[in-house]
């Protein structure tokens, strides 16, 4: 069994300087703790430390957070992608500021009861904020807790046999440290490549690195061909001040809720390509009567699970405009809540000589 102690000993020497961390002898602010930790989900720490900061500047408490119009959390947060977090995040907020006077729970339970707090968020928080012994498992525990045991089954099936391995690490005294000494353990020498092993405090109870298989683990399962998704979208602009016409996505799905432009449904692509969109086909889904121009070129955009490749049209008119939607000029984009996609867009059509991809 590794020595946790030697592990916290190094963790007392190296910890990283975040700005949601408490610092050593601190007591955790549980609002930062949540923050970070929904910030965190599929983003990195070096992404979010800005993001984290521009929000407790002008957000400081749960309070706050919970006062301010749901658009202007969504404008801070453009650019952090899976939006659906940031609407869970004003909710939440919410929730704990109406109707738990402004305290989070400390329970793992209690927690997941809340939007967008699923079990792993759950975890960090209680045990980082409320130093309870619930066992974390972010993609650095993961990594750590697979080479310590030598769990060889791939990913993501052997999480459920991590999980209860990463609990048996927990330093019942420090619960909260041993779970962010293993994320910066992770972090700095159990890296995915070119593991410092020679540099661990865990390396001597190592079951990977005594069975010198450290780098081959965690084993992920065969890559798959990333699907690629076709469609146009619109760009229409209006004359007499050069905004440009935005509406609304729909609440759910991909950017849900999110200002987009116009666009035709994102369909698959076979596997040898399929050619964009005409301006016929493209024109039916078109917020207004043309004329449509094709924009020499394409953006393309990886989401998650597929990569999604547009032809942008435009289209500067004053007759039969739409209704409903949002008109922006561009030097304004900066203050609306766009979505990475939208300003990659915006940019193939503004600087067209700059390739978005």
């Amino acid at each position: 069994m590794p020595d946790t102690r030697r592990l916290l000993d190094w963790y007392d020497a190296h910890r990283r300087d975040l700005p949601w961390r408490a610092r050593a002898g601190s007591r955790p602010d549980p609002y930062r703790v949540w923050l970070s930790e929904i910030m965190l989900q599929q983003t990195t720490v070096a992404t979010v430390s800005d993001y984290f900061d521009k929000f407790i500047d002008r957000w400081p408490d749960v309070h706050a957070l919970a006062a301010a119009p749901l658009e202007a959390v969504l404008t801070e947060w453009a650019g952090l992608g899976y939006y659906a977090r940031a609407r869970n995040l004003h909710q939440c907020a919410q929730i704990v500021s109406a109707e738990l006077g402004g305290q989070f729970p400390a329970n793992p339970q209690a927690l997941q009861t809340l939007p967008g707090i699923g079990p792993y968020t759950a975890a960090a928080v209680a045990a980082i904020a409320f130093d309870m012994a619930a066992p974390v498992l972010d993609g650095n525990i993961e990594r750590v807790s697979a080479r310590l045991f030598a769990v060889t089954e791939p990913l993501p099936g052997a999480r459920k046999t991590l999980r209860p391995l990463a609990g048996q690490l927990i330093d019942n005294g420090r619960p909260g440290d041993t779970a962010q000494a293993l994320m910066d353990l992770g972090a700095a020498i159990c890296t995915p490549r070119a593991p410092r092993c020679g540099d661990c405090p865990l390396s001597e109870g190592c079951a990977a690195h005594r069975q010198s298989i450290a780098e081959s683990l965690p084993r992920k399962p065969a890559r798959k061909q990333t699907p690629t998704r076709r469609a146009a979208t619109f760009w229409l602009e209006r004359p007499r001040d050069g905004a440009v016409y935005f509406e609304t996505r729909p609440a759910k799905g991909l950017l849900g809720g999110m200002l987009g432009l116009p666009c035709s449904p994102w369909e698959s692509s076979s596997r040898n390509g399929k050619p964009p969109p005409t301006a016929r086909a493209a024109a039916r889904h078109a917020p207004a009567r043309g004329p449509w121009q094709a924009v020499p070129g394409e953006v393309t955009h990886i989401f998650t699970h597929f990569r999604l490749q547009l032809t942008v049209y435009q289209c500067r008119t004053d007759t039969g405009l739409p209704d409903g939607g949002q008109w922006i000029v561009p030097a304004d984009f900066p203050r609306h809540p766009l979505p990475t996609l939208m300003r990659k867009i915006a940019a193939h059509v503004l600087t067209p000589e700059v390739d978005p991809q």
